[in-house]
């Protein structure tokens, strides 16, 4: 897939509206109960770019990130400013915000996630956009200290250990992250005129399957 390692400014996209979208498919039958099912076993999300613009300046550095990924053609990092964390977004990142898995002694690959899990009943989200510079990790409780213990792949969310964590030592990280993204249109259409009396372009911005 086409995508650009490069982040969407992140002061544009603090103000957008977004967040995850699901698919359900619901058939009533005759005696008035549902059947309820989904085809996506994870989340999409979706943002407005527009709305984070606060000045021409802003919608010229839009315009100038649009072009360089030649409209939908390639995908992009996004920050969504309400869930970029492994912990609340008013918590500290720690090496034991998230389970990863436990070792087997031979396996050294892990790969980063987050699990959602309010009521009980567990979502596990794969993160593949990791922010380098971020992520921390554990084992056994034990912190980790990275290109000495473990290798960070930011590309695919992947830590790779020096050596396996031993049998039923639990692996644990924290991070901070992106969404994969791409621009949900071809064309942004701007007036200066209606910019200025408070009327801002819409910009759809599309999660990305990698």
């Amino acid at each position: 897939m086409s995508f650009h390692e490069v982040r969407f400014p992140a002061n544009l996209s603090f103000g957008s509206t977004g967040g995850p979208e699901r698919r359900t498919e619901i058939v009533t039958l005759a005696n008035g109960f549902e059947e309820r099912n989904t085809p996506w076993a994870q989340s999409r999300r979706r943002y407005d770019a527009g709305l984070g613009l606060r000045s021409l300046d802003d919608v010229a550095a839009l315009i100038a990130f649009f072009e360089a990924r030649r409209g939908q053609l390639y995908g992009f990092r996004w920050k969504d400013w309400a869930d970029f964390k492994s912990c609340k977004p008013s918590a500290r990142v720690s090496a034991l915000d998230q389970v990863l898995g436990a070792g087997d002694g031979a396996e050294r690959v892990f790969a980063l996630a987050k699990t959602y899990d309010p009521f009980g009943t567990a979502f596990r989200r794969p993160i593949l956009k990791p922010v380098a510079g971020t992520v921390v990790a554990a084992v056994g409780g034990d912190a980790k200290v990275e290109t000495v213990d473990y290798a960070l792949d930011p590309v695919a969310g992947l830590l790779t250990f020096a050596e396996p964590p031993d049998v039923g030592a639990v692996v644990t990280a924290g991070f901070e992250f992106d969404v994969p993204v791409r621009f949900d249109t071809d064309r942004i259409a701007v007036s200066v005129a209606s910019f200025q009396a408070g009327e801002v372009p819409s910009v759809p911005v599309v999660e990305v399957r990698l």
